[in-house]
């Protein structure tokens, strides 16, 4: 029998801006459904805790992001660690100084798969403003210490140079989504 670890899924783009609408209690249900247990979630942005067999994140990824288009008829991407994976992501924060005095600002982006170690160059030459970026495995790290609303530094810009999907979480939500795991 597969051993069951906590594990972190965060829903890309829903319940931002009017798009991807979903309920949270729908979204546990879900999760209960594929046979998920200990199943929570944490403010409105699709970010659930649960525990489940101790799998490759791609294959538990693959069938959320099934289950969501077949129940909810929600197309997105999800992006799972497990605690274990979200312990070190806390630990590998190359902004400690920023994660202490303005957390909010610091935002820890989850990458669906490891881009190309060089692409983190052609990121930073994209770089409009003084937005400091850190790639550790398949987490960006990226401070915005003018705000993150009007920086040049998007998602879709940092998707575009790294060659794969993105979803972001300040550091205040990474920090409360690990003390939910015991990270």
């Amino acid at each position: 029998m597969t051993r069951a670890v906590p594990h972190i899924a965060l829903l890309r783009a829903i319940n931002v801006g009017g798009s991807g609408k979903v309920g949270m209690a729908e979204l546990r249900a879900l999760f209960e459904a594929q046979g998920f247990q200990d199943v929570a979630t944490l403010l409105q942005t699709g970010n659930i805790v649960f525990t489940g067999p101790d799998a490759p994140d791609q294959d538990l990824e693959k069938k959320l992001e099934a289950a969501a288009r077949e129940a909810l008829g929600l197309d997105t991407d999800v992006l799972v660690r497990s605690g274990g994976e979200w312990a070190e992501l806390i630990a590998a924060n190359p902004f400690p100084q920023e994660a202490k005095d303005d957390p909010s600002h610091l935002i820890a982006l989850l990458l669906k798969t490891a881009p190309e170690p060089d692409t983190i160059e052609a990121l930073r030459a994209a770089i409009k403003g003084r937005e400091p970026a850190e790639l550790v495995g398949r987490t960006l790290y990226a401070a915005y210490p003018d705000g993150i609303g009007r920086s040049k530094l998007t998602t879709a810009v940092i998707e575009r140079k790294l060659g794969t999907r993105a979803t972001g979480r300040n550091w205040n939500t990474v920090l409360k989504i690990g003390a939910m795991v015991g990270a």
